[in-house]
């Protein structure tokens, strides 16, 4: 499968942006001492924070539709999986994220661009 995901209700899979970047953020529980020595501990199991911006530039006013359509029923609460790409292994790798933010922009015409905001999860 493609880099992305899919819309269900065979709309198909949905491909961002060749520009879409991932921002990780270790969760850390630290002890400061006041002659400046300081103790780290991983916060968690999962304790890599992970988001993904993601955008989808100059598509058809119905294909942001169906995306914004998408995450509406999502409603930022439900999980769903995103395919990306596998950094270590040269492939892919499939991970559950939620939708916490988005917004589209009205280009020209029948033309629209949406971004958006995913946030990695860690669930059954």
């Amino acid at each position: 499968m493609a880099i992305g995901f899919d819309l269900e209700g065979g709309l198909g899979v949905v491909v961002p942006d060749k520009t879409m970047t991932r921002k990780s953020a270790p969760k850390v529980l630290k002890a400061v001492f006041g002659d400046g020595y300081e103790q780290r501990v991983v916060n968690g199991i999962n304790n890599i924070h992970e988001t993904y911006s993601v955008s989808f530039r100059n598509r058809t006013k119905a294909s942001i539709d169906d995306i914004v359509d998408f995450f509406d029923t999502k409603a930022g609460v439900t999980k769903f999986p995103f395919i990306i790409p596998d950094t270590n292994s040269g492939g892919e790798q499939t991970v559950q994220v939620v939708c916490d933010d988005y917004s589209t922009n009205f280009e020209y015409d029948d033309f629209y661009s949406l971004t958006a905001t995913f946030r990695r999860v860690y669930e059954a």
